[in-house]
């Protein structure tokens, strides 16, 4: 399946049955809108599911691995050596991701879409490598245009397969050192927003380093002058690998109607994309967290998406979304476990 076979297979979704879903909330043994924002969520979950008495689905979180040529820049605080290192860990059941996947319940899918390590046979990883890293985006385009396609496709493609698997719910995860700096660019085109307004501090550097991840960035704006209306384009001259296959994933998850529960900064740069790709994909995304990386909140104002939690996380892997995968669990719950008024014998307030 081609790219634009995706693209145009991506349907909204019935806006009526977030009518119905909210008549029964409504019904429920609570004042009218009490439980806020799960009630929402109980809403979009019907929505883009069409099922109007769901049961809580199984979950994953999908963490795409991939290396930054742009590293080599001083962009971040870490190594390079970190991004294999870190895959190695969540293999292992030893990362942040990996413990709050365990906590509410959800399957940890680990990705080298394109780390520059030769892993070999390791269990559990999905080997998917497009090419070992990006180029350095300061001097050449990150990938070739068909690359960034390759890419996202690889993600569309694991999100179906995990639809076709029972999968209900998709959590987005990410690993790669100087990913922060490919996000802040990616945001700055695609919301129109100046560099140093979407461009934090990563991994924790300094304020020398800052300046410098800010005019790198700059510079390569400048240099390739990627196309806001071309959302591929973006993606090829200053984007990751792994942002391209959360790009993927966000597109299957929405053309199989699974909701997909975004993490942070880098899941949103791709989410920016996918919308980019496919506009229709929005009312399939619901945002876990507001990231403390300042770009964060730029990417979700720009997708009219509003978070679930604010804790000053930063981490990304896909913690943030295992989070706000158990809040949409506890939203169905509240759809159907709480008895109605009728059921429960209570009466109804007053007219």
């Amino acid at each position: 399946m081609t790219l634009n076979d995706v693209l145009v297979q991506i349907q909204s979704p019935d806006r009526s049955l977030l009518g119905q879903a909210q008549a029964r909330l409504d019904r429920l043994t609570k004042p009218l809108g009490s439980l806020g924002r799960l009630e929402e969520m109980a809403a979009q979950y019907v929505m883009i599911t069409g099922e109007m008495k769901p049961t809580v689905p199984r979950g994953a979180v999908f963490t795409f691995a991939a290396d930054h040529g742009v590293a080599t820049e001083g962009v971040s605080a870490y190594p390079r050596e970190v991004t294999p290192q870190m895959v190695l860990n969540f293999l292992r059941g030893g990362a942040g991701v990996n413990v709050l996947a365990r906590h509410v319940g959800v399957e940890v899918r680990v990705v080298d879409i394109g780390v520059a390590y030769d892993f070999g046979a390791v269990p559990g990883l999905i080997h998917k490598k497009i090419m070992p890293g990006t180029n350095n985006l300061l001097s050449e385009s990150a990938m070739s245009r068909e690359q960034a396609v390759q890419a996202v496709i690889v993600g569309f493609e694991l999100a179906t397969a995990a639809v076709r698997e029972g999968i209900g719910l998709i959590g987005t995860g990410d690993m790669g050192i100087g990913n922060t700096t490919a996000s802040s660019a990616i945001t700055s085109v695609m919301t129109g927003r100046p560099v140093a307004e979407v461009t934090g501090r990563g991994t924790g550097i300094d304020d020398a380093a800052h300046v410098r991840k800010v005019a790198v960035i700059q510079q390569a704006l400048e240099l390739h002058r990627p196309d806001r209306s071309d959302a591929l384009d973006v993606l090829s001259k200053v984007g990751g690998l792994e942002i391209a296959g959360l790009a993927g994933l966000i597109l299957g998850a929405a053309m199989s109607r699974v909701p997909v529960v975004l993490d942070g900064f880098i899941a949103g740069a791709a989410a920016l994309l996918a919308a980019g790709l496919q506009p229709l994909c929005r009312d399939y995304m619901i945002a876990s967290h507001r990231s403390v990386e300042r770009g964060h909140q730029a990417a979700l104002d720009h997708l009219g998406l509003k978070p679930l939690l604010d804790l000053d996380l930063r981490l990304g892997e896909g913690t943030g979304a295992c989070l706000g995968m158990s809040l949409v669990f506890a939203a169905i719950k509240i759809m159907t476990e709480m008895a109605t008024f009728g059921e429960a014998g209570v009466s109804e307030r007053s007219a």
